[in-house]
């Protein structure tokens, strides 16, 4: 389908659905989902209009030009259109931008998952970075962020780590986050000043509702048991840790943190939830691109996505070959943003590639 004809199809869907609002025959279920999808193309319909307006006066004044015989009106002509020339593309460019098919999953919340990869205690001291740096990072986008499970090492460092991140389009800017992250940098336990090298992993999934995903109570096998390491005494004189097995999937969370079972029996929940949601989404997604594996957005924790080296100051991400010299701001999360707004500009081209 061209990219008029794109245009064609929007606006005579808006036209579609402001008459049948206009009806008031409506169920109010029909009116609702109706509205919603009228103010997702309202918008989307006002920019078509503004790319078709702008054409049409670009048209007129480029005849204007070659026909006008007064030299200065002809000059005028020229320079309007001329300007009017320069900024189409771009309009055109943010429109089709916001053609593109949305991720139903970018408005949602999320769930961050840290967990220490190869290296030892390194890797454990570099995941708590990495949790670090997304707690910075939250904060700085007004993000609620909230600690919902950690399993720290002596070192200090984690095991594993757990959060729920709340707040406006937190899983658009961080769902490019998953995969291996590689560190290279000189342990302090290193006498030799030696660099080594170590991962840690990162998942973030959507956090999903009670609407997206349905669970049934017969899936599930819940066993309760004593929560062992810090946590003061309560943890081992009650049965208040909390672990639910998905049976059809074999997918296993467990929750220890709060001294309620009730608390923690919620937490594993919404952690399962959102595990679930994220499998059905990836399969969905696999379904839809068996022929294409681009690396950007394809989640694959396989891969190595990111290094950070410290010696040289600099962190790369592999793939889409970006490296910045500004580690401290990035760790610290100032500058992560940088990161994350070129594999959206380099998805967003990808994904108009393929409807060029």
């Amino acid at each position: 389908m061209s990219l008029d004809e794109n245009f064609d199809k929007v606006l005579g869907r808006v036209a579609e659905l402001r008459a049948l609002m206009a009806e008031g025959s409506l169920s109010p279920e029909d009116y609702t989902a109706y509205s919603k999808e009228y103010a997702e193309l309202e918008p989307v319909a006002e920019r078509i209009e503004a790319v078709k307006s702008a054409r049409s006066e670009l048209a007129d004044l480029e005849a204007m030009a070659a026909a006008e015989a007064d030299p200065e009106m002809r000059a005028l002509a020229e320079a309007e259109a001329r300007e009017l020339k320069q900024g189409l593309p771009d309009m055109e460019r943010q429109l089709q931008l916001a053609l593109l098919p949305k991720d139903e999953a970018d408005e949602k919340n999320a769930i961050l998952e840290i967990r220490a990869g190869t290296g030892g205690d390194e890797a454990a001291l570099f995941a708590a970075d990495l949790f670090g740096m997304y707690q910075r990072f939250a904060g700085l986008h007004g993000w609620k962020f909230e600690i919902m499970e950690l399993a720290e090492t002596d070192t200090g460092g984690y095991k594993e780590a757990v959060a729920s991140v709340t707040g406006r389009n937190v899983f658009a800017r961080l769902k490019f986050e998953s995969g291996v992250h590689r560190v290279q940098r000189v342990p302090e336990t290193e006498a030799q000043g030696r660099i080594h090298t170590s991962a840690a992993t990162v998942a973030v999934l959507p956090e999903a509702e009670d609407v997206d995903i349905q669970i049934d109570d017969k899936d599930l096998r819940i066993d309760v048991f004593r929560a062992s390491g810090a946590g003061g005494q309560h943890v081992n004189r009650t049965e208040s840790a909390v672990r639910i097995t998905h049976l059809p999937t074999g997918i296993v969370v467990s929750q220890q943190d709060e001294k309620s079972q009730h608390k923690n029996k919620a937490k594993a929940m919404k952690i399962l939830r959102s595990r679930l949601y994220e499998a059905e989404r990836a399969s969905l997604a696999a379904e839809r691109a068996a022929d294409r594996r681009s690396q950007v957005g394809s989640g694959d924790r396989s891969e190595r996505i990111r290094t950070y080296n410290f010696p040289q100051g600099r962190v790369t991400d592999h793939r889409i070959n970006l490296t910045l010299y500004k580690i401290d701001k990035i760790i610290n999360g100032e500058a992560l943003d940088e990161i994350i707004d070129a594999l959206i500009a380099e998805d967003e081209a990808a994904r108009l590639a393929e409807i060029a």
